[in-house]
C-alpha cells in the first residue's frame, strides 16, 4: 500500500514563498505519475499541478501557472511543489495524490484517476 506524507505547509505574507514535500513509502516513486490538489474552507477539492512519472510532462491549472513549480527526486521517493508569490486565496490544505503508471505519459488533473492520498498540510496567506 503506498503511502504519501505532506510537509512544508503554513503561514506566509502576501507574495511570500513556501515549498511543500510530499515522501512516498511503500513502493518507487518512479512507478507512479503525482498530483497536487488543494480544498480551501467550504469548497470543493481542485488540482493544482501534476507531473508523470519520469518528470518529463508537468501541468498546471491557470490560477497558480507562473507562480508554482512541480518537481520530483525519483531517488529520495519525494515530488515537491515550489510555490512563490503566494496570496490569501492560495490558502487551503494542500494534498498530494498518486497513481500507477506502466509507461510514461501527460500527467492528469482528473481526481478519480489517483488511487492514493496522503493527509495534507494547510498553506494560509495572511491578508
Amino acid at each position: 500500500q503506498l503511502q504519501l506524507v505532506e510537509s512544508g505547509g503554513g503561514l506566509v505574507q502576501p507574495g511570500g514563498s513556501l515549498r511543500l514535500s510530499c515522501v512516498v513509502s511503500g513502493d518507487t516513486l518512479e512507478h507512479y505519475s503525482i498530483g497536487w490538489f488543494r480544498q480551501a474552507p467550504g469548497e470543493e477539492r481542485e488540482w493544482v499541478s501534476c507531473i508523470s512519472k519520469t518528470g518529463k510532462s508537468t501541468r498546471y491549472a491557470d490560477s497558480v501557472k507562473d507562480r508554482f513549480t512541480i518537481s520530483r527526486d525519483n531517488a529520495k521517493n519525494t515530488v515537491f511543489l515550489q510555490m512563490n508569490s503566494l496570496q490569501p486565496e492560495d490558502t487551503a490544505v494542500y494534498y498530494c495524490a498518486a497513481f500507477r503508471v506502466a509507461l510514461e505519459a501527460m500527467c492528469v488533473s482528473g481526481q478519480l484517476y489517483y488511487d492514493f492520498w496522503g493527509q495534507g498540510t494547510q498553506v494560509t496567506g495572511s491578508s
